[in-house]
């Protein structure tokens, strides 16, 4: 089992040739410019690797991009293994990456909090404390308390 520095390095570099392959050296129209790798991970037997992606566009275009990349695997994986160097060259696993959905997600969430503080702001605008503009006990007030049990 390799430690996992020298899983890492071999991420990071899956990750830079897979781009670099995508960008230049892959000429298939399902690719083009609209992946973008996101992230790579490699299993601690260096056996697998897991290349995480994102697509520019709907629906469709997320599913040519994930046709196209199980189409050019084979490609490169090949470029992967020449830039590595190592004795067994990972098997590439694509995985659309749900980092764009996730926030997209926590941006919805967060407008709806906005709004609801919004409506809350205008509700309260007019409104007066329940107990007087300062509802709190000063030690004055103890004073004055005591005052007044003490002539009756």
């Amino acid at each position: 089992m390799a430690d996992n520095a020298r899983a890492k390095r071999l991420a990071d570099l899956i990750r830079e040739v897979v781009a670099k392959k995508l960008q230049r050296g892959i000429k298939d129209p399902r690719l083009g410019t609209h992946v973008t790798i996101t992230d790579t991970r490699v299993t601690g037997d260096l056996r697998e690797a897991t290349v995480f992606y994102t697509v520019y566009g709907d629906d469709e275009d997320r599913a040519a991009a994930a046709a196209g990349l199980e189409s050019a695997k084979g490609v490169l994986r090949s470029a992967v293994g020449a830039a590595a160097g190592v004795k067994f060259t990972p098997s590439l696993t694509f995985v659309a990456d749900a980092l764009p959905d996730n926030a997209k997600a926590i941006e919805d969430l967060l407008d709806r909090a906005r709004l609801s503080d919004e409506k809350v702001r205008e509700v309260s605008a007019g409104a007066e404390f329940a107990g007087g503009a300062d509802p709190y006990r000063k030690p004055e007030d103890d004073d004055d308390e005591t005052d007044g049990d003490a002539s009756a």
